[in-house]
Parts: structure tokens; C-alpha cells; sequence
């Protein structure tokens, strides 16, 4: 089983146009794929987030074809050389992608070998379950399961620290380790600008930035650019009910 997969933080990095700190990555993932699926559905507007896109990826080459130009949105799947999914509402994604019928297409297309892009809310979706996602449930999927192409969690816009370096609320490291309390699954929280690159069973932090990994009765562990978390590829992640409706 195949898995070539470059899932996103964000899209941004400091001194960056979208997506031009990651171009170098993206070809590399992409290699000779020159048509790409783009899955718009966590934004509302899915036709200005697809020319985003599809412009932003301009310098490489490739042709960005949203799914929902088509009458039957898996058949772009089914035809193109690599899927991207953008940020937006992960709920609102994955709600989108079970009505569509996507979920089983991607996983299997991805699994096949067709490379996989995931930014914010993409990259959510590449996890077993959306549960580490930091957005609103603006609309609720039929289950928060999600495509499953890594063992492991990721939670990202992880932040560095806040500006007077005082916080009075309750922190994301706070929000993680409850999600541990209830599900024994790790978690790898990204920076900005930072990502994860899988090929196969090696997985690598990559980036501008880094991030921290939580696990149950494990301390803490940074990971910076470069950082091998492959290990986290024989992960096996165990949830509390996944269908809490």
C-alpha cells in the first residue's frame, strides 16, 4: 500500500504568496502528475477557492481541476494524477465529501498511489478522525471518520506562544490533552508553515516551522523541520465512539 502524501498546516508562511513556500514540496510529491483534482468543499465559495488555487499552482505546470465542475465529482478523482484539498471548515468538508460519495474514492485513489495534498482542513481530513480539528461544527457529518491515509492525528495552526506571553484561557496543549484523555491516538500539532511529508512509511516534519507531538504517558516532544516521525506510520489509534449522533 502506497502512500505519498504532503499534508499542510496552512497556506501561508511569513514573506510568502499563498502556497510559495511549499511549491518546492509540492512538485516533489507531485512529480510528473500534471492534472490535479482540487476538493473545494471547505469554503463556501468553491469556485474562488479553486482559481485560488489553481493560481497559486501556476508555476508548476499543472492543470487544477475542481470537483465540482463535474456532474459526478468522483469522476475527476477517478481521472486526475493527484487530489488536493484546501482549508477551510473541516466539518463542512467532510459533510460535503460523504454527500458527494468522495470518501471511499479518495482514500482508495490515494491508496492506489496518487499523491495526496492537504492544507488546514485537507489535512484534517487525511487523519482517522476530524477530532483534532480547531474548527466550529458549522454543520454536522454524518460521522467525524475521516479518510484515514495516516494512522495518527493532526491538529494544525498549532501556535508558538502568544504576544505578552501571558494567556488567561485555556490553551491548545490543554484542548490536546483532553482529546487524549478520551482517544489513545497521537496527535502532531503543526506550526504555521510547517507540514508533514509521507512517502509510504516514512514520515518527516517539513517546513519554516515545526510543530510538538502528544502522546498519552509521553512527555512532549518537539519536532522541528527535518524531525523523522516515522514511527508514528505503526501507529495504531484507538477512539472513543466515532459516531456520537
Amino acid at each position: 500500500m502506497t502512500r505519498r502524501a504532503l499534508l499542510m498546516s496552512n497556506g501561508w508562511a511569513p514573506g510568502f504568496g499563498y502556497l510559495e513556500h511549499a511549491l518546492p514540496a509540492i512538485r516533489n510529491i507531485l512529480n510528473d502528475a500534471k492534472r490535479i483534482a482540487f476538493v473545494p468543499y471547505a469554503q463556501r465559495d468553491v469556485d474562488r477557492h479553486t482559481a485560488v488555487i489553481a493560481a497559486a499552482m501556476a508555476p508548476l505546470g499543472v492543470h487544477v481541476v475542481g470537483v465540482h465542475t463535474d456532474r459526478d465529482p468522483r469522476s475527476v478523482i477517478e481521472s486526475a494524477d493527484a487530489i488536493m484539498i484546501g482549508g477551510g471548515n473541516a466539518f463542512r468538508l467532510l459533510q460535503a465529501m460523504q454527500v458527494a460519495g468522495l470518501v471511499a474514492v479518495i482514500t482508495a485513489a490515494a491508496h492506489e498511489g496518487k499523491p495526496y495534498i492537504g492544507i488546514s482542513a485537507g489535512t484534517n481530513v487525511a487523519c482517522p478522525t476530524i477530532r483534532t480539528t480547531n474548527d466550529m461544527p458549522i454543520v454536522w457529518p454524518e460521522t467525524l471518520s475521516a479518510l484515514g491515509l495516516i494512522p495518527f492525528q493532526i491538529n494544525a495552526h498549532y501556535p508558538v506562544g502568544f504576544g505578552d506571553g501571558i494567556h488567561h484561557g485555556v490553551t491548545r496543549d490543554k484542548r490536546l490533552v483532553e482529546f487524549l484523555e478520551e482517544n489513545d491516538a497521537p496527535v502532531l500539532a503543526l506550526e504555521e508553515g510547517s507540514w508533514v511529508y509521507v512517502d509510504d512509511e516514512l514520515a518527516t516534519v517539513g517546513g519554516a516551522a515545526g510543530g510538538r507531538l502528544f502522546r498519552r504517558e509521553h512527555a512532549n516532544m518537539e519536532t522541528p523541520p527535518g524531525t523523522d516521525v516515522s514511527f508514528l506510520m505503526n501507529s495504531v489509534p484507538a477512539f472513543d465512539e466515532l459516531n456520537p449522533d
